[in-house]
């Protein structure tokens, strides 16, 4: 079975309540992502740490009931900080940072480097036999090839991809949208 891998770029998702402590104006979409109901929203913030700042940080919508920031190791690099691996929700451990616009600033231990993960949705999962948060093997199989590990991320009207970090992307020289082998 093939998977269609996207790549994803750092960025934030905001509580309500965050979202309104940080911004006066309504969030609106720009473009819709691959998965039902996500956007790339008209957003931008500054991700800053003590040792330097990263700026023009994409919102993601829709608001969610956790914020948190998502970047990869290279950003972690330039910031000065170490945060864990973790699935998107899982704050255990995450690394301080702070979320700073022109109206506000939040700060808190909500920065993670995503885990590589594929989505798909309860109904297909279910005739394939996966589970929720199984393990499965993306062969790549190009001119840097290797092996990837993630993980099934289901929910209901999730759509077939496989998400990994700009840095992931670069290691194995995967353009978005290219396919590759899953094994689980």
């Amino acid at each position: 079975m093939k998977v269609m891998v996207e790549v994803s770029n750092r960025h934030v998702h905001l509580s309500k309540e965050v979202y309104d402590f940080l911004f006066d104006e309504t969030m609106n979409k720009v473009r819709d992502l691959s998965q039902t109901g996500e956007f790339v929203s008209d957003k931008f913030v500054s991700i800053v740490t003590e040792n330097n700042i990263i700026e023009n940080v994409r919102v993601l919508g829709p608001i969610r009931n956790y914020s948190q920031v998502e970047i990869s190791k290279k950003d972690a690099i330039k910031l000065g900080i170490n945060p864990p691996v973790r699935a998107s929700g899982n704050l255990d451990g995450a690394t301080k940072i702070t979320i700073k616009t022109a109206k506000n600033e939040y700060t808190n231990n909500i920065c993670i480097i995503a885990q590589r993960h594929i989505h798909m949705s309860y109904e297909d999962a279910k005739k394939l036999n996966i589970t929720n948060g199984q393990k499965a093997k993306i062969i790549i199989d190009n001119e840097r090839s290797g092996v990837m590990d993630a993980y099934f991320k289901l929910s209901e009207k999730g759509v077939f991809a496989a998400h990994i970090d700009t840095d992931e992307a670069a290691a194995f020289s995967i353009n978005q949208g290219d396919e590759f082998e899953l094994h689980f």
